[in-house]
């Protein structure tokens, strides 16, 4: 069984027993620039959950020592918490690496978004490094996020998503469809990122064209939801509208959510990247947002305070974003809160769950998050490119630590030249090994557990 995103937190019990899950029920908001057309009285209950299958489970991963090469530039230069080790999995890798996903043949996958490639860095001979660098698919529009179903590589470009397999047995995928186009074309934040929720619908996230503005186009700064051959779901907040842009729509005034992922009660969560112009410490990251069907999430008009880094925000309401006039019967009230904040300008990207690593207990309920770092602040030695580990606990983030850092030049901005890479997603393996891909310096990294 090829697993991924939209399944990563659904593990088997450590005896194979099968999760389940509870389903809840919200309302639905009519956002402001969908007031003159509300969702259907019948729209599906769920919000901020989707019904699981009933045989989606996951295999356990065998947690014993895992292959590790000799010390590398990344060991020397990357910090690691006590009882793990780094190493460089992968690089020369011709492109901005960015998302990730293991294949039906145990490789990993990887999109160079500004090159237009998809590469397989496949690992035959299990030493813990990548044999080399292959080509798979070539002359996409800004590939970014991908995933495995039945047999076909579904690929997020920048105005559409396709699908891609191999039909000659040579490994090159050069069979393509268009799943669909209804994607609002590369605008500003250009990536798009796509998961199949458990419920099997194609999930698939588009930031917004500005740093903060009113998009006159509905399905930017929002969560688009298809079928899986693109077509749209009846059950869709606004399936029916007579604007068809309004159709896919299934969560907006998310500003940029690069990443999301469903927890094992259901629960849609993604991140949020901030806009900018606020200072050093506002708007706070909005890291872990419990996703709500047919609401607003704040952006352009209201954000999650926070109250520091490490502490959860626990539901309290948004507060106004002054840059911008409320629309009319909308207040931040209306917008859904995040469940977790850090620091303004870190830049979450990928993210992952530990269900499946090889790591001690205490890390598998955890998140862990790429934070790509900012550009855009006074204070660059406060504000590191890294990936940082979200302790859940009951089900809810409670505090956050460092994993891995180490990347980001002394005195420097992360999007100086200087620094030596920026993490952009995390992805666990079926080894149970943590990889890291890095849009700047152009690598992979694997992290695995040594012991005590």
């Amino acid at each position: 069984m090829v697993w991924n995103r939209s399944a990563r937190w659904i593990r088997t019990a450590l005896l194979g027993g099968i999760l389940t899950a509870c389903l809840g029920v919200s309302r639905t908001v009519t956002p402001p620039f969908l007031a003159t057309t509300a969702p259907p009285a019948a729209a599906s209950p769920a919000a901020s959950t989707v019904p699981l299958s009933p045989t989606l489970f996951l295999p356990l991963v065998t947690r014993t020592a895992l292959p590790l090469p000799p010390p590398d530039e990344a060991s020397r230069r990357l910090t690691v918490p006590a009882g793990f080790a780094i190493r460089i999995f992968a690089e020369g890798l011709g492109g901005k690496a960015r998302f990730m996903a293991f294949g039906p043949d145990g490789a990993l996958y990887l999109t160079l978004m500004n090159a237009g490639r998809i590469v397989r860095l496949p690992d035959r001979d299990g030493d813990g490094r990548a044999d080399r660098v292959e080509v798979v698919a070539e002359g996409l529009n800004l590939p970014h996020g991908i995933e495995w179903r039945d047999g076909w590589l579904y690929v997020a470009e920048g105005d559409r998503v396709e699908r891609l397999r191999d039909g000659n047995g040579d490994g090159y995928l050069e069979i393509r469809e268009l799943v669909t186009d209804h994607i609002p074309s590369p605008r500003g934040h250009v990536s798009r990122t796509l998961h199949f929720g458990p419920d099997g619908k194609l999930y698939v996230s588009a930031g917004s064209s500005c740093n903060i503005c009113e998009e006159d186009d509905p399905r930017r700064a929002a969560l688009l939801r298809f079928n899986p051959d693109g077509t749209i779901p009846s059950d869709n907040p606004f399936a029916s509208d007579p604007d068809p842009r309004r159709r896919p729509l299934w969560a907006w005034g998310l500003r940029n959510s690069v990443d999301f992922l469903w927890t094992p009660d259901g629960t849609l969560w993604a991140n949020h990247n901030g806009s900018d112009g606020m200072g050093d410490d506002l708007p706070p990251e909005e890291i872990v947002i419990a996703v709500q069907r047919g609401r607003h999430h704040g952006w352009p008009y209201c954000y999650t305070p926070g109250l520091g880094p490490n502490l959860p925000p626990d539901q309290r309401a948004e507060v106004r974003d002054s840059r911008m006039a409320l629309p009319p019967n909308f207040t931040c009230a209306d917008a859904v809160p995040a469940l977790f904040t850090d620091l303004a300008h870190s830049a979450p990207l990928g993210m992952d769950t530990g269900a499946r690593a090889a790591f001690p207990p205490q890390y598998w309920d955890d998140l862990f998050v790429a934070y790509h770092g900012s550009w855009n602040t006074s204070l660059p030695n406060a504000r590191d490119c890294k990936v940082q580990r979200i302790v859940v606990e009951n089900g809810r983030p409670v505090r956050s630590e460092d994993f891995a850092n180490g990347w980001r030049a002394p005195g420097k901005m992360c999007g100086d030249p200087a620094t030596w890479g920026r993490p952009a997603d995390v992805l666990f393996g079926p080894d149970g090994a943590i990889y890291i891909s890095d849009d700047h310096g152009g690598r992979v990294y694997r992290v695995v557990y040594t012991g005590p």
